[in-house]
Order: structure tokens, then sequence, then C-alpha cells
């Protein structure tokens, strides 16, 4: 049975077409209002989208798997040949320096009963030359340190100032220990006595030292 509002009354939601109690709403001439059609077109592209985006999903998520199993591959074999180069650097140290104890190894194997004074000295000599050769060979060099020098702060270490007529002021006295370097960087700096300044005469003979 059809039935109608009072236009005082309000009118309810019903979105399906339907009156209170289930009742189909009257449309213009009595007509029943018929329910919205489901938009299966609608619904299936909207399933293809989701399905596609959860497979671009996926891939992305497989590809950043794969980025990170390559950049973790990739640390574990830099960091194995920094190793492996280490240790190549210093088996090629230890052969070279395997040659100077050889020489050690000849000079204590002599008779000290025949051995003079002047055969002592030159075997060590060949030995020390033997391994400044070896250390010349990965790069490291002596610093210089002659009285009258110039007195460089940067390789030189002065332990002490002297008095001497016959030194620059500010120059070096006399070299103390010698200095070593590998490449460009100072290992070790020459220790030297300098002759003070001038101006620092009466000061302090270690102040500016080092």
């Amino acid at each position: 049975m059809a039935w109608g509002w009072n236009k005082d009354e309000k009118r309810p939601d019903s979105p399906k077409g339907e009156g209170p109690e289930g009742d189909p709403i009257a449309g213009p001439e009595g007509e029943e209002i018929p329910e919205m059609p489901v938009m299966d077109a609608e619904l299936d592209a909207a399933q293809q989208q989701i399905a596609k985006l959860q497979a671009e999903r996926d891939d992305i998520n497989q590809r950043y798997l794969r980025t990170l199993a390559d950049y973790q591959n990739s640390q574990r074999r830099a960091l194995s040949n920094e190793k492996e180069a280490k240790q190549q650097g210093i088996t090629s140290v230890v052969l070279n320096a395997l040659t100077v104890l050889d020489h050690f190894d000849l000079a204590l194997a002599q008779d000290p009963t025949k051995a003079t004074t002047e055969s002592i000295i030159s075997g060590v000599k060949v030995i020390r030359d033997e391994l400044m050769k070896v250390l010349q060979n990965h790069g490291v060099q002596i610093i210089a340190a002659a009285p009258n020098d110039v007195f460089n702060p940067a390789v030189h270490q002065a332990v002490m100032q002297v008095q001497s007529k016959d030194i620059h002021p500010g120059h070096i006295v006399a070299a103390l220990q010698t200095g070593y370097s590998l490449g460009d960087r100072v290992i070790r700096p020459a220790m030297v006595s300098i002759r003070p300044a001038a101006d620092q005469v009466g000061e302090d003979p270690l102040k500016g030292g080092g």
C-alpha cells in the first residue's frame, strides 16, 4: 500500500527507497522507487586497481630487499679486501725484514775468537744499510738535521738550546736523534739542539722546543 508524509513531519532517510516499516516509497503517480543497482564494472575496476597497487608494493619490497642484500655483500667484500690488503702489506714488510734477520744470523755464527773490531763494525754497518734499504723500499725517509740547518718545527724537535758562535741564531747546533718520515707524514721528528734566537737569550732553554 502506498503512503505519503505529512508536510509537517520530517521525512525519514531511506536510501533503499523504503518508508517506515520497510514499505516501499511511492513515487510520482504511485510508482515504487527501485533500489540502486550495484555497479559491477566500477567494483571490478577498483579491485583491479587494488591488485595493481599490491603488485607494485610487492615489487618495490623485493627490489629493496635485493638492494639491501647487495649493499651488505659489498660491505663484507670491502672489509675482506681491506683485511687482505693489510695482511699483504704486513707480509711484504716481514719478508723484507727477514733478509736483515739473515744478516744477523750470519754475524752471530762467526767465531768470536777470530772476529776483529773492524769486522764487527763492518758487519753491523752492512746490517744497518740493509735495514735502511728495506725501510726506504716501503717509503721511509730520513729527516736530515745538520749543524746550521734552519730549525723547522714541522720536522724537528728542539730539546735544548745551546750557545754557539759558529751557529746562526735559531739554527740547529747538533742532531741528537735521527728523525723519520713515511711519505708525507712525519712518524718521528729529528731531535735537535738549537742556538737561541737573539731575542730569546736568557730565556728558558727548552721554551718553544718541539
